[in-house]
């Protein structure tokens, strides 16, 4: 009977040692199972200058650390890539986040050190400053300085769109319009993120523009009109360069030089 109850004890022993390492050993699988999880690959087709990459990445890795993985691939450094997933994607956001699924294509643009340093764009007539009003005191507001002040006395466009002070907005889906040049004329401003291009339209022809070789972008608030800017393009790579534009709607001027520059300048 002592030995039987022995046997009995020893018995429940072993079933609780054997219930315990069995429930470890579930937990190191689960374990196992969720760092997979968390690690999961997906299958991306990434369209750069007209060939296509089919790569693998991290489904919970950011549009910054697929920038990075990128760059030995097309030779583009990541500051100077933009990256489309439904449009603009933003660095800190994950493929996850932006709803990326097995076999999505992703379109990059981008230009490598070489290629812009190499660039050297042609600027219309109507696009360069005059040398003059480009060579005034740095302090004074631009709204003050007597070129600009030659387009504001005009006053603000009938079909001006309605600007507001301390709101920042995303690019609209349709072109910009309702603006003015320097000559006084109306400007649209059209995007083209998939083809990394800007297109500058007036009545008389519409130019488009690389937005990687555009060196510069300058704004200020258009002083009693705040809710307005005065905005410079830089083209070449001095001042006299630049294309200014009025009347450009507040909200937009953060996403504008988040479309043109990135995150990155070059001059």
């Amino acid at each position: 009977m002592t030995n039987s109850k022995g046997d009995g004890e020893t018995d429940a022993t072993l079933t609780t040692e054997n219930d315990s390492g069995s429930s470890s050993e579930n937990q190191k699988k689960l374990k196992e199972v969720e760092k997979v999880s968390s690690s999961e690959m997906v299958s991306l087709k990434i369209l750069f200058n007209k060939k296509k990459h089919d790569i693998k990445f991290p489904f919970d890795n950011t549009i910054r650390q697929l920038k990075e993985h990128l760059e030995s691939i097309i030779n583009v450094p990541p500051d100077t890539q933009k990256v489309m997933v439904k449009g603009l994607a933003k660095d800190e956001k994950t493929l996850r986040e932006l709803g990326v699924t097995q076999g999505t294509k992703i379109m990059v643009v981008g230009s490598t050190v070489n290629d812009i340093l190499s660039v050297s764009t042609p600027v219309p007539q109507d696009f360069a400053d005059e040398r003059l009003g480009a060579s005034g005191s740095t302090k004074e507001p631009l709204c003050k300085q007597k070129m600009h002040l030659k387009v504001l006395e005009k006053g603000k466009p009938d079909d001006a769109w309605v600007g507001i002070k301390n709101c920042k907005d995303s690019l609209p889906e349709a072109p910009i319009s309702g603006m003015m040049n320097k000559m006084g004329g109306k400007v649209r401003l059209t995007f083209k993120l998939e083809s990394d291009q800007l297109w500058v339209g007036t009545k008389e022809r519409t130019e488009k523009i690389t937005m990687s070789t555009i060196k510069n972008v300058v704004s200020e608030p258009i002083e009693g009109h705040e809710e307005y800017h005065i905005m410079g393009l830089q083209l070449g790579p001095t001042e006299a360069s630049r294309y200014w534009i009025y009347w450009v709607p507040s909200q937009y001027i953060d996403a504008i030089k988040d479309a043109i520059l990135g995150k990155w300048k070059l001059f």
